[in-house]
């Protein structure tokens, strides 16, 4: 009996852990990173890739941690984040607080070893979700703008690791991660209205889920896909896409443009799901299909 509550007390710990620093999501943080580098480095550093996968989870996770603590008592109110560690009072507030500033120390040293620029944008996020975009998500929609520049950063993030400096290329990869995340949040605020709303916070752009709002993600749907596909133009320095690797963006793109239109036609609960999966799918896609045009170019 024992042996089995502690087995059980270790995994519960391992998942409040993950729960605390939201794995999933820092892992996806940590892979467009690791695209932003590929694309940006001239001979691949092994040592490098390591260090930005490692310093990128620190700060997410620190980033995310510090979100929790902040919104504990909000968090309480919302179904989908009742259970997370602190309102369910698994985890209390020192211990997170404590995971959250060793992890920012952590990633801002980790970052750091791979240079200087990299580890101040890290640095930056994480001021600017915890610090900016955290507390206006319960006083105004335009809590996605500001939300969006530090979710805006890792793809960037990765370039700048692997020359050192910021241009044309890490700004064209923060402009697309930064249009592309208007349609997955606000589809996302669509679907959890009612749940968002127990909790005050505002989400979509015009406060409710209406035409306003879908007109408005069909909008930034279209700026996300044009975006991505300057590259094939010529015009953004060393970051370059082929047409056959423009070609497969603007039909990814255009597919996400289709569920954004759906939602605009039905806006019902399911169309807002398949618009935040059909975007999650897209951003995948394209940090793959760049790097594969990249090396196979």
């Amino acid at each position: 009996m024992s042996t089995t509550k502690t087995s059980l007390s270790k995994t519960s710990v391992i998942t409040d852990f993950k729960e605390i620093t939201k794995m999933g999501l820092s892992v996806s943080v940590v892979f467009s990173a690791l695209a932003g580098y590929l694309l940006g480095a001239e001979t691949i550093s092994y040592t490098t890739l390591i260090l930005l996968a490692l310093g990128g989870y620190f700060m997410v996770g620190a980033s995310n941690a510090y979100n929790q603590i902040i919104e504990r008592d909000l968090d309480a109110l919302m179904d989908r984040t009742k259970n997370r560690p602190i309102p369910a009072g698994r985890m209390s507030v020192n211990t997170a607080f404590t995971i959250a500033t060793v992890f920012t120390i952590l990633g801002i040293v980790t970052l750091y070893n791979i240079n200087p620029k990299t580890a101040m944008w890290g640095a930056i996020s994480i001021f600017l979700y915890t610090s900016v975009y955290t507390p206006l998500k319960t006083k105004t929609p335009l809590s996605v703008f500001v939300g969006a520049l530090p979710g805006a950063i890792p793809f960037m993030l990765g370039w700048v690791a692997a020359r050192g400096e910021f241009g044309i290329e890490p700004g064209t990869l923060f402009a697309i991660q930064f249009f592309w995340q208007f349609p997955h949040f606000w589809s996302i605020g669509w679907f959890l209205y009612e749940d968002y709303e127990k909790g005050g916070f505002f989400m979509l752009p015009t406060g409710k889920r209406d035409k306003g709002t879908a007109v408005q993600i069909i909008m930034y749907s279209v700026w996300t896909v044009l975006v991505s596909v300057i590259p094939v133009l010529g015009f953004t320095g060393d970051l370059k896409l082929s047409i056959v690797g423009a070609v497969l963006v603007f039909l990814l793109g255009m597919l996400m443009l289709v569920f954004a239109l759906r939602l605009f036609k039905q806006r019902t609960v399911k169309a807002a799901k398949q618009l935040m999966l059909s975007s999650v799918f897209y951003i995948t896609m394209l940090q793959i299909i760049y790097v594969a045009d990249k090396f196979l170019r």
